[in-house]
C-alpha cells in the first residue's frame, strides 16, 4: 500500500512532537526513506500540528534535509501532500 507513495510528496506524522513533509523515495520494513525534506519541531511554533501542514500548503515546503531516514516504528500517520485539506 505505501509503495503508491514512493516517488511522491507525503506528511508524515510521528508519535513525538516532530511532522515530517518530503519526498518518499524508498521504503523497507523498519525505515521511511524522504528527500528534500521538511522535519518540523513542534514545540518550537506555537502553531499546531495541522495548522503547520496546511500552511505548508500555501508557503512551500521549507527543506532543511536532504535525505532522512524516519523509523516506521515512530510513524503514526502518513498522507500524500497533494489530499491535505485545509478548510
Amino acid at each position: 500500500m505505501l509503495d503508491e507513495f514512493v516517488g511522491q510528496v507525503a506528511v508524515v506524522d510521528l508519535d513525538s512532537p516532530y511532522v515530517c513533509i518530503g519526498t518518499l523515495a524508498a521504503l523497507d520494513d523498519r525505515h521511511l526513506e524522504l528527500h528534500d525534506a521538511d522535519l518540523h519541531d513542534l514545540r518550537d511554533t506555537q502553531t499546531s500540528r495541522e495548522n503547520y501542514v496546511a500552511a505548508t500548503l500555501t508557503t512551500g515546503i521549507k527543506r532543511n534535509r536532504k535525505r532522512l531516514l524516519l523509523a516506521r516504528s515512530g510513524v503514526v500517520a502518513i498522507a500524500l501532500f497533494r489530499e491535505i485539506v485545509d478548510e
